[in-house]
């Protein structure tokens, strides 16, 4: 989820600046350098959203997704059109809350960045057809390296989920174009 310029692994959106614990440190000390309980964060998330707060089920397991171990998408579903998170799972209901993934201008930023993907992704076909590789790989990496990749995720696996012809109904070429093998390989990189 921190692909692109050190993104935040919360929100996606804000720089990672910051450090989490994931884990917190007064929870489990043991964890305090435990490689995995990092995680870069925007201060907001970290300091503002998350804090210490490490919600957990009646058995002890943490009620946050944890994005190094787990795909957010198995808990989260995003309307694309309007930019905001739902939950799919008790423990993505917990982390739109705690990380408040449907606030601070966060649904704006995503529903910009589809308009990005959606015009990189129409200028990467233009490339195609003009057989110019380079420019190809240059568009995926704006796309890769742009802030909100959960954006571009979310329309590559909803491209192939049923319904998919009602989410991007106002795009059946963009929607035709999220199917080419191609493309999808060259994203998922």
């Amino acid at each position: 989820m921190a692909i692109g310029f050190t993104t935040c692994m919360y929100c996606g959106e804000s720089r990672g600046t910051d450090v989490d614990h994931f884990e917190p440190i007064v929870r489990n000390p043991l964890r305090t350098f435990d490689w995995l309980n990092h995680l870069l964060a925007c201060s907001s998330c970290n300091s503002h959203q998350k804090g210490k707060q490490f919600p957990v089920d009646e058995d002890g397991s943490p009620l946050l997704i944890d994005p190094t171990a787990e795909d957010p998408f198995d808990h989260l579903l995003l309307a694309l059109s309007i930019g905001v998170y739902s939950p799919l799972t008790t423990k993505g209901e917990s982390t739109i809350k705690v990380l408040g993934l449907n606030e601070r201008g966060l649904p704006k930023g995503r529903m910009h960045a589809r308009k990005v993907v959606e015009l990189v992704l129409r200028e990467w076909d233009r490339a195609r057809e003009r057989e110019r590789s380079d420019e190809m790989q240059e568009h995926v990496r704006t796309v890769q390296d742009q802030p909100m990749a959960d954006v571009c995720q979310s329309m590559l696996r909803q491209a192939l989920s049923p319904g998919a012809d009602i989410v991007f109904s106002d795009s059946p070429a963009l929607l035709a174009l999220l199917r080419r093998i191609d493309l999808r390989e060259a994203l998922l990189r």
